[in-house]
């Protein structure tokens, strides 16, 4: 069953179980106003009769002549009337006696002042009446013709509108469910549409704030998420592909030169440092790929905690220098940097790695095979400025600095895998931070990075 479906039988059981409920209250009611209005009705005609016989001294055959004439056609009231002693002293129509009066009766009659109750469907009234100082005991009995029969056309009335009020709603139930669903249809259709081939496609959204525009943009930042994801597999792929292949050809180039005949020892040795440079790039390049892919995480999927800046730069700075021992690099903390709060929400081994990759190409790219490092507070930001007096970097090639894989003019100044800056821009962007590159050929360069403190 579609959910189309569902919410129309829903929607139909509830507003009929709703409009049951009403009409039963409102049935009930009717019934209970017939009920007192009739019994009003028999103390009335009751009452007449009894001042007609007791008070006009109308003698009780021409009371019992009306009776009889019109008890078929005006549904006359049935009047019996008894002394104090319980002695019958007028009675319509003995002969019928509907109600059938006992002792039991007038007792009640005279321990509640009034007594009313059902027989077959007539309604019996017996009360108490007093006139010049006596007590009578007085009943009527009649049948409602005319209340029931507008009972019942309420009744047949509630039934036919309710069949009818049904039949609406299941009509109208389809039309709101379809109309409603509309935009979920839309987005079905929308959806089957994207594949791995095409995730650049997205959900329409709307103007509204209503849960299927939250909907939307769910999946459309999900798709965001997959299409980062299937670009960064399929660079991944191809730059392995295209990387790790060529030490690979070189290497084996080397072992099967080798082996075509006997070679003298420093042949051979020749051989193995060339193997082992390759077999060393092989081993940095699969290091930077590992990192690289661990930088791609979604944020909710990388484990953040407080961390020190200062600690994370001392880290960084030692293992470039540990393994990069003529590499220099000058720290210099800012005055309020001791004074503040210097805790960011992060990463401990990302930020290492980003700052490591900043460092070691500062020094790297610097003639000097240094670099200097400024640590500082300004308000809620913790800033770190990485400045060398390098080679620099062309004006052009700023803008691609941060694309995956990118090797700019300077590679023939030095080796590298273009993973570096774009990993570091992918750890800052995980911290919500900022990366400012300025760059002047032969002047160096200088890169601000901002990030959020507790």
């Amino acid at each position: 069953m579609n959910l189309k479906t569902r919410i129309t039988l829903w929607f139909t059981a509830l507003t009929v179980l709703i409009l049951v409920v009403f009409m039963g209250i409102i049935y009930f009611s009717a019934y209970q106003n017939r009920l007192s209005e009739f019994y009003e009705i028999l103390e009335k005609e009751a009452i007449t009769k009894a001042n007609l016989l007791l008070d006009t001294s109308l003698d009780a055959e021409t009371l019992q002549t009306i009776y009889r004439k019109n008890r078929e056609i005006l549904y006359e009231v049935e009047v019996a009337i008894y002394d104090s002693q319980e002695n019958l002293i007028y009675h319509d129509a003995v002969d019928i006696d509907f109600v059938k009066e006992t002792p039991e009766m007038f007792e009640a009659i005279r321990q509640s002042r009034q007594l009313r109750f059902l027989q077959d469907n007539w309604q019996v009234l017996g009360f108490e009446y007093e006139l010049d100082g006596k007590k009578y005991l007085i009943t009527s009995a009649a049948y409602d013709y005319y209340g029931y029969n507008k009972l019942q056309n309420v009744r047949d009335t509630m039934i036919i509108s309710l069949l009818l009020g049904l039949v609406l709603l299941v009509l109208l139930g389809f039309y709101f469910s379809k109309r409603m669903l509309r935009p979920v249809s839309e987005m079905i259709v929308e959806a089957e549409m994207i594949s791995a081939s095409n995730l650049h496609l997205r959900l329409r959204e709307s103007n509204t704030k209503d849960e299927l525009n939250q909907l939307a943009q769910t999946v459309n930042k999900l798709l965001e998420r997959l299409e980062k994801s299937f670009d960064s597999q399929r660079q991944f792929v191809s730059y392995v592909a295209h990387e790790v292949r060529t030490p690979l050809a070189a290497m084996i180039t080397e072992l099967e030169w080798v082996l075509q005949k006997e070679r003298d020892v420093s042949e051979y040795q020749d051989t193995i440092e060339n193997i082992l440079q390759d077999s060393h790039k092989l081993s940095k390049l699969t290091s930077d790929l590992l990192d690289f892919a661990k930088a791609n995480y979604d944020r909710s999927e990388v484990k953040f905690k407080e961390t020190r800046i200062d600690e994370v730069l001392l880290e960084a700075s030692q293992q470039v220098q540990h393994e990069n021992p003529e590499f220099k690099i000058e720290i210099e903390f800012g005055d309020s940097f001791e004074e503040q709060e210097i805790s960011v929400e992060g990463n401990e081994y990302l930020l290492v790695l980003a700052l490591k990759n900043l460092i070691h190409n500062a020094c790297k790219f610097s003639k000097e095979k240094s670099c200097q490092v400024g640590v500082d507070v300004s308000g809620q930001l913790i800033q770190l400025k990485i400045s060398d007096q390098g080679i620099g970097i062309p004006p052009k090639e700023l803008s691609k600095i941060f694309d995956p894989f990118f090797r700019g003019s300077n590679k023939s100044f030095s080796k590298g895998s273009g993973i570096g800056l774009t990993l570091v821009k992918k750890i800052i962007d995980l911290h919500e931070g900022s990366l400012d590159v300025q760059s002047e050929i032969g002047k160096g360069t200088k890169i601000l990075i901002q990030l959020r403190r507790n």
